[in-house]
């Protein structure tokens, strides 16, 4: 009872519980360290998502729980705008065309991992699935005209051999 006095009530609680998640979620993201490869840097990015939802399952599904707000917005904003920041990197490093809305492709880049997240960490699949995200990457970025090979290089990169195992425990940087 004493927890739903603190917060207020049930809503006051659950309003918490999503600004927390998101506040996580952000700190998991300031951690990944940007290299000179911007399209690396948003497979790691995309990594490091999957990683504060595979340690935080139960926090994760209450962070997209839309019938109660935040209470602050713009945490939640500035996890998009991180990947938003990188493809303007790739498109000033020639990387990606310059008519690529960074704020569409960080859109569709954040649906896929949302979606790998939701499946795995909360739903029906194994977490070998998350290997997935690697072709899916690709495929988005090469569209956004990234050169095929040399972007699933980078995306292996920044994604990790081995994304189910210890993912949010790891550096994140460049690997062998």
């Amino acid at each position: 009872m004493a927890v739903y006095t603190y917060f207020g009530g049930m809503d006051g609680l659950w309003k918490a519980l999503r600004q927390e998640g998101f506040t996580r979620l952000a700190a998991q993201l300031a951690a990944v360290k940007m290299t000179a490869d911007p399209v690396r840097d948003l497979a790691a990015l995309g990594a490091a998502y999957l990683a504060n939802a595979m340690e935080n399952p139960d926090l994760y599904r209450v962070m997209f729980d839309a019938g109660f707000d935040l209470e602050d917005a713009g945490a939640a904003d500035e996890t998009l705008h991180r990947l938003v920041h990188a493809i303007e990197r790739a498109k000033a490093s020639g990387r990606f065309r310059d008519e690529v809305d960074p704020l569409e492709l960080a859109t569709q880049s954040w649906t896929i991992g949302h979606g790998l997240a939701s499946l795995v960490a909360t739903g029906p699949l194994a977490q070998q699935a998350l290997a997935h995200g690697v072709p899916m990457l690709t495929a988005l970025f090469t569209s956004a005209g990234d050169e095929p090979d040399r972007c699933r290089q980078s995306v292996e990169r920044g994604w990790g051999r081995t994304p189910p195992a210890g993912l949010g425990s790891r550096d994140r940087g460049d690997r062998p």
